[in-house]
């Protein structure tokens, strides 16, 4: 009875078979399941089903349900479809036209409010901003989609870096993301600027000191490195104010002389010399004037010379710059224009000021060996670069090589023999030999301390129980220089077999380097602090600007400028438990670089009343500096 009653029951389910496939198999072997009502409304054969699935005209599928008394009722679609809004896709390109239907209002049926349309995040808010500022130019970052289920390549590398933005953390502009909201400020609000106050000491580092070691004059570059630079800068700003000088000769003034005798000298040049040290009134530089006294040019040829001078820039060598003649001295001189190294000495005043001053009579010491070396590397590098151009020195002594640094020295009045004295083309390889002869007597007197040493074989052996026998033998090469000598028959040949020292030299070049590069990151945006405090002084006590263009009364002590000036007391104005001023860099230091670097420490600011009390961080007084500086800056009217 169960079996016949559950068989009745299944002839009225319709055949589920039908309903996915259009027919059943096991309809002739005897399928329970009701076929005949399921024949007229049989779905389409499979190839249809396929042709037709993606018709945007085709209605939604509904199954059909049984209703509670097991008979089988077909859902149909309801008559509002007819005036319900053809399906658009969005992703659609302006060429793709949706198919043609009647617009009508949508129905209520076909609206499902309670479920937002997906939109990818970014894409929603800035339609919705573009849309709101009636920009005509509003493109759907979806619409190069082909309908084909493709991107072109432009758009695909737009659309990437488009991507990349949305996702860049050091975007400031917040509209992209809601939840960026709570790490970035929004663009019409105070925004950060770059953060200038990130530095990091470069090394390598002489001193480990731990920081209660440490001083404030480490905030600051080294004291014997400013020392010589204030002095150098004294020396170049130097002028005379009652000089029976010349005022002006060619573009030059303010001359200042800077030989340290007045006694006239014609040893080197065979006339009388004087130097001076002058501004250019072309670009304001201060040069150094050499003097030829009573001097007449007799060939143009001559002076025509300095010109192959001009091209030789060498470091260990001073840079001839120009050459003229003058009776602005009230006769006929020559003028050699070169580079000025203030407060250099020569050899003669740094190692034999004894025996050329008499009045010095202090025991001069022995040069260092490594100096030594250090001094014959330059030397030679500079007489390498004159003779590969062709020219030769002809005056290397004591009193013609100057000490700009410590163990700097450079070759100076090159090129002067050639116009006051010229030689003939013929004798050119003669005249380097006995540059490099020069250089040997140079450094004999240097390691004899004794500008008047005389090269014989004891010399040599003082020399060879004071300093190494390379030494004494790179010494003894250097004073018997000739086209046979295997060591110094020219100049390439002897740097060749100083090319160890010469390593070392510019091994130590190399340190000076680093050492003078970590005291110029000490002063890296070193004027930040000066531009804070002159932020300060034109805001603070300012009382007769007012933003509304009418007197308000004092600008400087409404809204957030007003703790301002809290904070101006806060750092310079503090006093001590007994009411004493307190005087300290430190403070000052640490409260500006805090306020630069917008940190989010908090401070007590208290007014001289002591009526009102703000807890404040340095980054909304730094906000509020940057906006009150702002407003005077952009501000149209005349104060």
């Amino acid at each position: 009875m169960l079996t016949q009653r559950t068989a009745d029951h299944a002839r009225n389910i319709p055949c589920r078979n039908i309903q996915i496939y259009g027919y059943c198999k096991h309809e002739k072997d005897g399928c329970m399941y009701n076929h005949d009502a399921m024949k007229t409304a049989a779905a389409p054969s499979h190839a249809e089903n396929l042709k037709k699935r993606f018709n945007v005209e085709s209605p939604s599928f509904t199954p059909s349900l049984p209703d509670g008394n097991g008979s089988s009722k077909t859902n149909t679609i309801s008559p509002k479809a007819a005036s319900a809004a053809p399906f658009t896709p969005k992703t659609a390109k302006a060429g793709l036209a949706p198919p043609a239907a009647v617009t009508r209002s949508n129905s209520a049926e076909w609206s499902n409010s309670e479920i937002p349309e997906f939109v990818p995040q970014g894409y929603q808010q800035a339609h919705q901003h573009q849309l709101s500022e009636g920009s005509s130019s509003l493109q759907d970052p979806f619409a190069s989609y082909d309908g084909t289920g493709g991107y072109s390549e432009s758009d695909a590398a737009a659309a990437a870096a488009a991507a990349a933005a949305s996702i860049n953390p050091y975007a400031q502009d917040a509209t992209n993301s809601a939840a960026a909201a709570a790490f970035f400020q929004q663009p019409s609000a105070f925004s950060q600027p770059l953060q200038y106050h990130l530095y990091a000491p470069v090394g390598p580092h002489r001193e480990n000191l731990l920081a209660y070691q440490r001083s404030a004059h480490d905030f600051f570059i080294a004291e014997n490195l400013r020392q010589e630079f204030q002095r150098k800068a004294e020396a170049s700003l130097q002028v005379l104010p009652n000089s029976n000088l010349p005022a002006n000769i060619e573009y030059f003034h303010s001359l200042v002389p800077l030989d340290t005798s007045n006694q006239k000298n014609t040893n080197s040049f065979g006339y009388n010399s004087w130097v001076y040290k002058a501004t250019s009134g072309k670009d304001g530089n201060v040069y150094v004037l050499r003097r030829i006294e009573n001097f007449r040019v007799t060939n143009d040829k001559d002076i025509g010379s300095v010109k192959a001078w001009k091209r030789i820039a060498n470091a260990s060598m001073v840079t001839i710059l120009d050459c003229f003649t003058t009776r602005a001295f009230g006769d006929s001189s020559l003028v050699f224009v070169t580079d000025y190294h203030p407060l250099s000495k020569t050899i003669a005043e740094q190692h034999f000021s004894s025996f050329y001053n008499p009045r010095q009579r202090a025991p001069q010491l022995l040069v260092p060996e490594q100096s030594l070396w250090g001094y014959l590397v330059q030397l030679t590098s500079a007489l390498k670069v004159i003779h590969g151009n062709g020219l030769a020195a002809r005056l290397i002594s004591p009193t013609k090589v100057i000490v700009t640094n410590k163990n700097r020295i450079r070759l100076n009045c090159c090129g002067i023999l050639d116009v006051v004295q010229p030689a003939q083309a013929s004798t050119l390889a003669a005249q380097q030999l006995e540059d490099i002869r020069q250089i040997g007597r140079l450094m004999l007197a240097l390691a004899t301390n004794n500008p008047n040493a005389v090269s014989n074989a004891k010399t040599l052996e003082v020399i060879g129980r004071t300093y190494s026998e390379r030494f004494r033998s790179i010494m003894a090469a250097l004073m018997d220089a000739s086209p046979v000598n295997p060591v110094s028959k020219d100049i390439n040949t002897f740097m060749s077999n100083i090319a160890d020292q010469v390593f070392n030299v510019f091994d130590t070049a190399l340190h000076y380097e680093d050492a003078i590069t970590s005291e110029l990151y000490r002063e890296l945006e070193s004027s930040r602090l000066v531009r804070l405090m002159v932020k300060l002084g034109f805001i603070n006590e300012r009382p007769e600007f007012s933003d509304i263009g009418q007197s308000t009364g004092q600008w400087s002590e409404t809204g957030e400028r007003y703790y301002l000036k809290l904070f101006r007391d806060y750092v310079f104005h503090q006093v001590n438990a007994e009411g004493r001023p307190v005087v300290d860099l430190g403070h000052v230091l640490t409260s500006l670089n805090k306020l630069d670097a917008g940190s989010d420490e908090k401070i007590v600011l208290t007014s001289r009343d002591e009526q009102n009390v703000f807890v404040v961080t340095y980054k909304e007084i730094k906000r509020s500096v940057e906006t009150a500086f702002q407003e005077l800056s952009k501000t149209p009217r005349r104060l």
